[in-house]
């Protein structure tokens, strides 16, 4: 339970509206201990999360557990105790979730402790596994091809018709000249 202080110390409100206008930029949020990480190892990561447009910080638990009940978030409490590490993620979670499990294979210090994405809470285990399920493009892509495999399949038998025709035509001359 947090210690309610009496006087409110402006520098700490500066940081609880500095986090929550950096968590209302985004939906999901995959949080992880980065305690044993160095210093290169975890500007490693952020280079790679980057490349996803994520952001990657160190936060205080009670200024970042403050920031999500002023948005009305579901409550994470349970995974900010300890050093917190949050990756901010604005569009698909689940390829940052890849990331992260995969740098933890790499570097086993660093260990997810659950995600909040959109309104769901998850724990390691189930932010695991969404994070081998495809991505939104990914998926798109999948159905883009099923949706476009009648057509291709059509214009296929289309264009076989008169190639059917010119090899039968050339068969036939083929035999007749053959035969003269």
């Amino acid at each position: 339970m947090a210690i309610v202080a009496k006087k409110i110390q402006d520098n700490k409100t500066k940081a609880i509206g500095a986090l929550k206008e950096s968590f209302s930029k985004a939906n999901d949020f995959i949080f992880t201990d980065y305690r044993g990480l160095t210093v290169e190892q975890i500007t490693n990561l952020r280079k790679n999360l980057r490349v996803k447009e994520v952001e990657y910080k160190v936060i205080k638990n009670n200024f970042a557990r403050l920031a999500f009940q002023q948005l009305s978030a579901p409550d994470v409490s349970s995974y900010l105790t300890g050093p917190t590490a949050v990756a901010i993620s604005p569009k698909d979670s689940n390829e940052v979730a890849k990331i992260l499990f995969d740098f933890a294979k790499e570097v086993p210090a660093l260990q997810v402790k659950g995600a909040l994405v959109g309104a769901s809470v998850y724990t390691a285990a189930q932010t695991e596994a969404f994070s081998k399920l495809p991505g939104k493009l990914e998926l798109i892509s999948m159905l883009m091809s099923v949706m476009n495999a009648p057509a291709r399949n059509l214009a296929a038998a289309l264009n076989d018709i008169p190639s059917r025709l010119v090899r039968t035509v050339k068969a036939v001359a083929d035999k007749k000249a053959g035969a003269a």
